[in-house]
């Protein structure tokens, strides 16, 4: 049905470590995990995904490939056994997953660039830096904690699912300015634990990130937000 899932490497790729968490934790042992760095702009690899993004899930034969990390989340969850454990087949709280999803997609996780991508070298200005995380604080962390974590220790649910693995992996990010992660609200900090614990299996990868992001000391590290 498939056999590779095109990651970046451990330590810069959040966004493909909810879909590594999937693999390991349904025991996935057909799907090889590899490390894409440096290879998303091929033609072989365009001709694949156009999108030059990853992660990306290249089926089998003539099937072509997934790529977005919630859509291959969903996939491996729908089609594995096992997978209900994290994207719940009842059709109440899967919409609300869902709906997380795509939350995270279009709102959260747009705060996280103008933070965090200083880590991979890209210049970012200190005054959208500190814009985006007032948005974080003002807007979407209430929205976080007050609606998705209100009565749960996960979003809508008691155990995680591939909602909160969207959300908590991106959130080391904001570590790679001490101040900022200073200033998060501690139910997020919490959350942001909680979820990454469940998942033994991938620690290797959460720690190769923490320690890209706490380790970083260029220039931003210390801006106060």
């Amino acid at each position: 049905m498939y056999h590779t899932l095109l990651s970046l490497k451990p330590r810069t790729a959040a966004n493909s470590h909810g879909c590594i968490a999937i693999v390991k934790h349904l025991k996935l042992d057909d799907i090889e995990i590899v490390n894409a760095y440096g290879k998303t702009r091929t033609p072989e690899y365009l001709a694949m995904n156009p999108c030059h993004t990853a992660p990306c899930l290249e089926l089998d034969g003539d099937a072509g490939a997934i790529w977005e990390s919630c859509a291959i989340m969903r996939y491996l969850c729908v089609n594995n056994e096992g997978g209900d454990d994290l994207y719940p087949s009842d059709p109440a709280l899967r919409g609300k997953i869902d709906m997380v999803m795509d939350w995270r997609q279009t709102g959260m996780y747009q705060s996280i660039p103008a933070i965090a991508y200083i880590v991979f070298g890209f210049p970012q200005k200190d005054e959208e830096a500190k814009e985006s995380f007032k948005k974080l604080i003002d807007e979407h962390f209430p929205v976080l904690c007050d609606v998705y974590l209100k009565d749960t220790p996960f979003c809508f649910s008691e155990k995680p699912t591939i909602a909160d693995l969207a959300i908590a992996p991106v959130l080391t990010f904001i570590k790679c300015r001490k101040n900022f992660w200073a200033a998060v609200p501690d139910k997020v900090k919490e959350y942001h634990t909680r979820v990454l614990e469940a998942f033994p299996g991938t620690q290797e990868n959460f720690a190769m990130l923490e320690g890209m992001c706490t380790g970083y000391d260029g220039e931003g590290a210390d801006l106060e937000p």
